[in-house]
């Protein structure tokens, strides 16, 4: 009996411990909920892409990542992308939103890339990859798709 005496004790020794390691501030997580409302348009091969990054809030993000991806593949050449965007695979591209305050439009993200063999309909997901270190609780509104038809229309998400 007194081997358990002491195996309890020590367990209670351990979670005494680890409670007074991690403080509780560093255990609560910022809450942001993201969004990505634009347009895409097909002519000829050429997809344009405008979309503007939007936090709803409660809390600011530092930054975020949003990725475009294409049911059809990307041209193989390179292609110029904005500074704060990079090529991810065949078909994908994420940007950089730069800051996003509370209830604020971050700076629009404009885009243009070549798709392979000129498709007459492409698909375009748009959807939030990290939102710097913030909770979305409601991912329902950054994760858009949209039909775009090559037609030169403006299809807007």
């Amino acid at each position: 009996m007194r081997r358990m005496r002491g195996r309890a004790v020590w367990g209670a020794v351990l979670v005494l411990g680890a409670v007074t390691v991690v403080p509780a501030a560093a255990a609560e997580v910022p809450e942001a909920d993201l969004s990505y409302h634009g347009y895409a348009v097909l002519d000829r091969g050429r997809m344009e892409v405008r979309l503007s990054p939007r936090n709803h809030g409660p809390g600011d993000v530092t930054d975020a990542t949003v990725r475009l991806r294409w049911s059809a593949p990307l041209a193989a050449e390179p292609q110029p992308l904005p500074d704060r965007c990079a090529r991810t695979g065949e078909r994908s591209v994420v940007c950089r939103t730069g800051p996003l305050a509370a209830d604020t439009l971050a700076e629009r993200i404009a885009l243009g890339v070549a798709l392979r063999d000129r498709p007459a309909e492409v698909t375009l997901e748009v959807d939030t990859v990290w939102a710097g270190g913030s909770v979305d609780r409601n991912r329902a509104n950054d994760r858009q798709q949209v039909l775009v038809l090559d037609t030169g229309d403006a299809y807007a998400f």
